[in-house]
């Protein structure tokens, strides 16, 4: 196996270990506390603490089972935290919410940002109904300062508590809504990702549940392709971080997303089959994902440097997943004058990107069943009513003439995209509204 590119982060991160001895330093102490300054000396500390995500830590820290937390407005506190939660399996249907008809300046085929997500959110009902709070005023959002406390976070390495002290570490709450019963605070986010860090909804907890008389309630809300994805969190003991559990989830969509069976079988019917490009057969079974990294590029050509730090990638993920767009004619890639890499929509995921959601998606569905070992595929789950397992999977592959699958592990492996693509497309009928 080839070893793992090394991103800024990871070339940056080594060095601050090495200068600082901070391996032996946690051994010893437990913890080890650099500054933004020292941190600075190799990058800029917003590129280099912010971790929105597991797989987003540098090489070293995940080599090591650690995480790093900030602590005041210059410190951060490196160690074997426990600072992430995943994401629970997703919802299978979505309810239908509808913004006003007087409103001209909210697109629902045209939200890119968290802050136009949250106020089609707030605009359409759908946090009314998420919160059960008839009436919503927006409060407090931004950053500020946490004031001072400490909690109890769990060491991955001990499985035992440990204290951390926070002293006026900056903080950024993305809305607040105030109901009659409770303060809730949101983080939103537009890339979809197996977990999230823990940190950014706590914080603000803590700040705020000081300060309330009423429930202060922490929601993440996700954005993607249309759909608006809800998670409500409870932390049972407010001086626990860990102490997390999701209280409910529920999914919307201000836009139409009936889909019925017939519409893919008539797409895998009618739709002729391309020649296999000369790009790697793809190795990314979330096809969600695929939509999301498009997304992400609607706004503008990214580095993979960008794509790998500014979302839940790591470079091995962002070389898979736009190799997938790539595949299916969605995104290109060009070098700039060092060679390095960049990713932009073609002129077909551009065109893709702005249809509405049920075209979106067939366009999309369109897209994979023009590759004979897709369409294949999903014509045999239509005709068994369940999606092959691996055996058959890899046999369609191997009479696809796919370019440069040779060994029988390989296609093991990426028959696994074929099935999670395929899945994707049969949820597409499950999550209508």
């Amino acid at each position: 196996m080839s070893e793992r590119i090394k991103s800024q982060n990871d070339e940056a991160w080594e060095a601050l270990f090495e200068r600082y001895d901070i391996l032996s330093e946690i051994e010893s102490r437990g913890s080890f506390l650099i500054s933004s300054a020292q941190i600075k000396e190799y990058r800029e500390p917003r590129l280099m603490a912010k971790f929105d995500h597991r797989i987003n830590l540098p090489q070293i820290f995940a080599a090591h089972h650690l995480a790093i937390l900030p602590v005041s407005r210059g410190d951060y506190l490196i160690s074997h935290f426990e600072a992430y939660q995943p994401f629970p399996a997703p919802e299978r249907s979505t309810a239908l919410a509808r913004l006003p008809a007087n409103l001209q300046s909210l697109d629902p085929g045209h939200i890119p940002s968290e802050a136009i997500a949250i106020n089609c959110a707030l605009a359409s009902g759908m946090l009314s109904d998420f919160l059960q709070e008839e009436l919503l005023y927006p409060t407090v959002s931004g950053r500020m300062g946490s004031g001072q406390f400490d909690f109890h976070i769990q060491n991955s390495r001990t499985r035992q508590p440990v204290t951390v002290a926070v002293n006026q570490s900056q903080i950024e709450i993305d809305a607040a809504f105030e109901g009659i019963h409770s303060l809730s605070l949101l983080e939103a986010k537009r890339d979809l990702s197996e977990d999230f860090l823990v940190r950014q909804l706590y914080y603000p907890y803590r700040v705020w549940i000081s300060r309330m008389a009423k429930k202060v309630r922490p929601i993440f809300l996700v954005y993607s392709n249309g759909v608006f994805r809800f998670y409500e969190y409870e932390f049972q003991d407010p001086d626990s971080y860990n102490s997390l559990v999701l209280v409910k989830q529920k999914h919307y969509s201000i836009e139409d997303t009936s889909i019925a069976a017939s519409d893919l079988e008539e797409i895998a019917l009618h739709t002729r089959i391309v020649p296999e490009p000369g790009i790697s057969f793809p190795q990314a079974n979330r096809f969600e994902r695929v939509i999301n990294l498009c997304e992400l590029l609607s706004a503008q050509s990214l580095s993979r440097e960008q794509v790998t730090e500014e979302y839940a990638f790591d470079i091995r993920q962002t070389n898979y997943y736009t190799d997938a767009a790539r595949y299916l004619g969605l995104v290109e890639r060009f070098y700039d004058a060092h060679r390095k890499p960049f990713y932009s929509l073609t002129a077909l995921g551009q065109r893709i990107m702005k249809l509405n959601y049920r075209q979106r998606q067939l366009a999309f569905c369109k897209a994979i069943l023009e590759h004979g070992a897709f369409r294949d595929t999903f014509l045999l789950s239509l005709k068994t009513g369940e999606v092959p397992d691996t055996e058959a999977i890899v046999a369609i592959m191997q009479r696809s003439r796919l370019y440069k699958v040779e060994s029988i592990s390989t296609y093991i492996r990426r028959s696994s995209t074929i099935s999670g693509w395929i899945r994707w497309m049969l949820d597409l009928v499950h999550r209508s509204v």
